[in-house]
């Protein structure tokens, strides 16, 4: 980068760059044959880009031990590090790689790879669906309760 550039106009340059190279991952996997079958692929892809952006903490394009950590405690599960040591096995599909790159990332959520970040992304997503009720709950009389 320009060494004249200055805090925040260089990390929105960073970020922007990244941006674009995740776009150029989203293309390539919307011109993949082996993808063509997915439904709302495009708007997957995007969901997708979002929460990998989400915890992308090193500013690298990519998810490391410590951003994989982060993800699971945001969700409330905390793992160990040998468990979390296991989870990016299962998403880089058996390299001893450090961080799981983009192309992993959506390989396993859209392909038959079965990895337990996958099953934890996927139920996080669901309990986002469900709406609660809001409020205060209802005043009940004695006869309602069970």
């Amino acid at each position: 980068m320009d060494s004249g550039v200055q805090g925040g106009k260089a990390y929105g340059l960073l970020k922007c760059h990244q941006e674009e190279k995740l776009n150029a991952v989203n293309e390539a996997f919307l011109a993949d044959e082996q993808y063509a079958d997915v439904e709302d692929l495009a708007l997957k892809l995007d969901l997708f880009k979002k929460k990998y952006v989400e915890f992308d903490l090193n500013d690298k394009g990519d998810i490391d031990m410590m951003g994989l950590k982060r993800m699971l405690e945001k969700l409330g599960l905390a793992k160990t590090h040998l468990e979390l040591k296991k989870m990016m096995s299962e998403v880089v599909g058996g390299e001893s790689k450090e961080t799981i790159c983009y192309a992993d990332f959506l390989d396993m959520m859209l392909g038959k790879r079965h990895a337990i970040l996958k099953l934890i992304l996927m139920f996080e997503g669901m309990s986002k669906e469900e709406k609660r009720p809001e409020g205060p709950a209802s005043r009940k009389t004695f006869s309602q309760l069970p």
